[in-house]
């Protein structure tokens, strides 16, 4: 029963130590080079890489209309909110919100460390 429990306990530690690593993934620079804001027909796509107490840009500039904002954690475990919208992502994921012209804060939901309150982003909608 012992042993049971220690590999149960080892395989979360793992899963979890390799959820909060950082990426050296080719694709995810190749994305960055790119840009993180993406038009298409069906709205616009905003990623965001969050490392710990950053986001990889200051501000995004979107079109107004739908649009599908990506969570990357690129180091550590955050969340993002936007205030003033009911989009909640928490660790990775993606969400699609209808926005209006307009400035928006993003801020990091989770919390991640002594800067914690200083992981913001505006996010600019045309």
């Amino acid at each position: 029963m012992k042993k049971i429990i220690i590999t149960g306990v080892s395989i979360f530690l793992i899963g979890f130590l390799a959820a909060c690593g950082g990426s050296g993934d080719e694709a995810a620079t190749a994305e960055s080079e790119e840009g993180s804001a993406i038009e298409s027909e069906n709205g616009s796509t905003v990623i965001l890489e969050a490392s710990n107490w950053d986001f990889d840009q200051e501000e995004y500039t979107v079109s107004a209309g739908e649009v599908t904002i990506q969570l990357k954690n690129i180091e550590g475990y955050h969340g993002v909110e936007i205030e003033g919208t009911d989009l909640k992502i928490d660790g990775d994921g993606e969400q699609t919100v209808t926005l209006a012209p307009g400035e928006y804060l993003i801020y990091c939901s989770i919390p991640c460390g002594a800067d914690h309150d200083k992981m913001t982003a505006k996010l600019i909608v045309q």
